[in-house]
């Protein structure tokens, strides 16, 4: 990620943390050395593990390798909405083998972006991404793990797919954005929402306001980095190292301290992507 702004400054330390959802590769990780800096930086402020999620085929296999690399990193693998009109048979085949993997604790990130199509060239369209969705569905069931949603701009077709293809056991909205009628559309149903630096913008109101609906049972945390770098140091890079805004801004948000979700948000991490620490 090109950002001509410097990285934020390490947070006072907040432990303990876990990122449910970020991107090493998109971080500029590249090989062991680079995951265990990353990791360390991380570390050293409170959070002391991250799953890394897939985009496509090739980040799903690196996202693998670099949960090898260290264990303090985990693995989701998917294709995201926007590149569903690339699973084909072959790619199924590979995602169903990375998905078996120990390493692997979630089916993801995948849903429903109505966002891109039209403005982004090769963008899957809404019937492709549709289509996928349920595939990955369905691998998430057959696989017993998480499933991690992406969902722009796209919260009736999201629910309506999980409705119609029938949701798995451990359902996560990453980066939750919508506003408090979905947010109690997912609390009721049972699923985990996850909340990123965007909880800390200004604009954010309608986000502000459902993260007050989320009991502390299915709240997650993450920074979705390289991106959504949490105010005041938003359009700068985004690191794992950065958690401790998120969490903090969010605690203001919800009127409770930052220690308390700190602690709960690890647990329900811990349990939902069967992290041990």
């Amino acid at each position: 990620m090109s950002s001509r702004r410097p990285p934020p400054p390490p947070p006072e330390p907040l432990a303990p943390l876990i990122d449910a959802h970020t991107h090493l590769d998109a971080c500029g990780a590249s090989d062991a050395a680079d995951v265990t800096a990353i990791l360390d930086r991380a570390e050293a402020v409170g959070v002391t593990a991250v799953v890394t999620i897939a985009d496509d085929l090739h980040a799903a296999q690196w996202a693998v390798q670099a949960a090898e690399w260290d264990p303090r990193v985990y693995a989701a693998i998917a294709l995201h909405p926007t590149r569903a009109n690339a699973l084909d048979d072959a790619a199924r085949a590979e995602l169903e083998r990375l998905a078996a993997h120990p390493r692997v604790v979630a089916v993801g990130e995948t849903g429903m972006d109505l966002y891109w199509p039209g403005k982004l060239d090769g963008c899957a369209e809404p019937a492709e991404q549709r289509e996928a969705f349920a595939w990955h569905i369905d691998l998430a069931k057959r696989t017993g793990k998480p499933l991690m949603i992406h969902n722009r701009d796209a919260d009736a077709a999201v629910l309506d797919v999980l409705r119609a293809e029938g949701a798995p056991d451990t359902v996560i909205f990453h980066c939750f954005s919508s506003g408090p009628e979905m947010a109690r559309e997912c609390v009721n149903a049972g699923w985990l929402l996850s909340l990123s630096g965007t909880v800390s913008f200004r604009n954010a109101r309608d986000l502000r306001e459902a993260a007050l609906l989320i009991p502390p049972d299915q709240l997650l945390v993450e920074t979705d980095a390289p991106f959504l770098t949490p105010h005041p140091y938003r359009g700068a890079p985004n690191e794992s190292y950065c958690l401790p805004y998120t969490v903090r801004a969010l605690a203001e948000v919800v009127g409770r301290p930052a220690e308390a979700l700190a602690d709960e948000t690890s647990r329900n991490a811990a349990r939902t992507y069967g992290i041990r620490s």
